[in-house]
């Protein structure tokens, strides 16, 4: 199935959670010189104009975005995801969302290089486009990234971070995150590894994390953010979750700052909060 377009949630709650900590494993990875690759498996459009159709039709960045980019004092953790989100709309107004490689490539420097499937047509060639001028250090392809991850790793430069974020239209893309995931570490124990999932009603999203819990690794983490209170019906998204292998160590106190602020501003009922677990070597 090709029939999920991120354009329909860009800039949403769930966008909130992912780019706030890929923000913050790439500036981890700027700690030191030596080069790094990003690899982002289900990689879009790349960046996302909230008046467009697709984007107009649900209005999710209101509820996401919008709630965090028009207050003045919001605590310092926040800084740099914001400062990557304010390079995309330099004159004040929220008009762009940029998509996790559009925000990558605000931490890309000469030596770094970044790796980017998508299996959308559409979405490819808009990727394409996006990144046409740096194809000395991009590389897009329209493939399955379930599939291509495998023959990038272990990168020459030894340093990745790698995002893996799938739509989960299908069942089979939880069976295949676990499987790929597996893999990865075999091929490559060092890299971190960052997978969104859905929190929903469905037991193969609940079952996920304990899941990927299951496959081993020195060093995780899994936060969790819901923003309400799950549908009688079990219908719909009530939140998300990252679980992270090889998390850098100052992940959780950053997590721990802004996770009540997230809660406080995302949340709409009593259902909302967040969980946050992690052990780290």
């Amino acid at each position: 199935m090709l029939s999920y377009r991120h354009a329909f949630h860009a800039g949403n709650h769930a966008d909130v959670l992912k780019h706030f900590v890929l923000i913050e494993l790439l500036r981890y990875y700027n700690r030191k010189d030596k080069p790094w690759w990003f690899v982002d498996t289900h990689a879009g459009a790349g960046c996302y104009a909230l008046a467009s159709e697709q984007a107009g039709k649900t209005e999710e960045y209101r509820e996401g975005i919008g709630r965090l980019w028009d207050r003045d004092e919001l605590p310092a953790v926040f800084a740099p995801y914001l400062e990557a989100v304010s390079q995309f709309n330099p004159h004040g107004t929220l008009t762009f969302y940029p998509g996790s490689p559009a925000l990558a490539m605000t931490q890309l420097r000469s030596q770094d290089k970044m790796r980017l499937f998508e299996l959308h047509p559409a979405d490819a060639l808009a990727l394409e486009k996006t990144f046409a001028r740096d194809a000395d250090r991009v590389v897009v392809r329209k493939a399955d990234g379930f599939n291509a991850l495998k023959g990038l790793l272990p990168p020459l430069t030894r340093r990745a971070v790698v995002l893996i974020d799938p739509p989960y239209e299908v069942k089979d893309d939880y069976r295949r995150v676990v499987e790929v995931v597996r893999d990865a570490l075999r091929r490559f124990p060092g890299g971190t590894y960052a997978i969104w999932y859905p929190m929903l009603s469905r037991p193969e999203a609940q079952k996920l994390p304990e899941r990927l819990s299951q496959i081993g690794g020195d060093s995780w983490l899994d936060v969790r953010l819901s923003v309400r209170t799950p549908s009688p019906d079990g219908f719909g998204m009530f939140g998300s979750g990252l679980f992270i292998f090889n998390p850098p160590w100052i992940l959780p106190g950053l997590l721990e700052q802004a996770l009540p602020t997230l809660v406080d501003l995302l949340g709409e009922d009593d259902g909302a909060g967040f969980d946050l677990e992690h052990v780290i070597e």
